[in-house]
């Protein structure tokens, strides 16, 4: 996106997102969170007594359909995502996000539209909501990273040092190691690897690995519940801001073209991002919009 380019609310389907938007526009980061094959329609939750989640007696209007089988989705995604690909910039990193109903034929599908050594790798999702009966329980989601191409993979940003992308030491790692004290008190420890030493302090942490089990689902953890949107299967925020800092810089362009709610968008305003956001669902794009204006967020609609 060229310098001061307005961020982007469009009311279409990703596919056609692409279309409508000017042709110069490139992205940097892209977040997919498309319907997972659950099987029936999903619902919001816009007034006091109704329910969202899985359409029943006592839920709210439709926010989107998620009917489609396993291969109506894979196959839906390979078009979205052909369409995004000659929109990536080099160097971009695309993030879809999905559960086991279809994550591993989503793979598949990818590695034929970017390459398969354009796969970046996978964060593992742990929202602490999942049900656990007595069958085998599913308690995480997956997000699937790929690169424009194979041969950009090692351009693809991935910023490990800001606070919010690492976690606390184990107790036993910092009683174990963290001995030595600095001139301004701080612990650390010295590994030397080779012929360099390399210091590492206590009260910075470690930089988090690929599984992320610090994030609480929107409906799991009471706190949450004040950005919620009252849309089905809201991300929350915190996540997605963790997705951002990891993977773009200031300045860049983040697009999410199933923007359901619009936390991706708030998400890339609030550290200095453009964002594209654009949703088929006219509900999505309303609830995106309010939840735009209340943050005073700049943007252009297009419908």
């Amino acid at each position: 996106m060229t310098p001061g380019a307005p961020n982007l609310l469009v009311a279409r389907d990703a596919i056609a997102a692409c279309s409508a938007i000017d042709s110069g526009t490139q992205f940097d980061l892209v977040y997919l969170d498309p319907p997972y094959g659950v099987g029936t329609k999903m619902t919001a939750r816009l007034e006091k007594g109704q329910r969202r989640g899985r359409r029943q007696a006592a839920s709210g209007p439709t926010a989107y359909s998620d009917e489609r089988s396993v291969d109506g989705l894979v196959s839906m995604l390979r078009d979205v995502t052909i369409a995004v690909r000659d929109r990536m910039s080099q160097g971009a990193l695309l993030c879809l996000h999905l559960d086991h109903r279809a994550v591993h034929d989503a793979k598949v599908a990818l590695d034929g539209v970017f390459g398969k050594s354009a796969f970046a790798g996978e964060l593992v999702w742990v929202p602490g909501n999942g049900g656990r009966g007595r069958g085998f329980s599913v308690t995480h989601q997956t997000i699937l990273l790929f690169a424009r191409r194979g041969t950009e993979k090692k351009l693809v940003r991935w910023r490990m040092d800001h606070p919010q992308l690492r976690e606390p030491y184990a107790s036993t790692s910092l009683a174990m190691h963290f001995k030595t004290r600095d001139e301004h008190g701080r612990l650390y420890r010295e590994r030397t690897i080779g012929s360099r030493t390399y210091r590492y302090y206590a009260d910075e942490g470690r930089r988090l690995g690929s599984v992320w089990s610090d994030i609480p689902a929107m409906a799991a953890n009471t706190p949450l519940r004040s950005e919620g949107t009252g849309y089905p299967t809201q991300k929350p925020q915190r996540l997605l801001e963790r997705i951002v800092l990891l993977a773009s810089d200031a300045g860049d362009t983040v697009a999410d073209l199933m923007c359901g709610s619009g936390t991706t968008l708030v998400a890339a305003a609030m550290h200095g991002r453009r964002f594209v956001g654009a949703d088929e669902s006219s509900l999505a794009v309303k609830t995106a919009a309010k939840r735009l204006d209340a943050a005073s967020i700049p943007y252009l609609a297009i419908a």
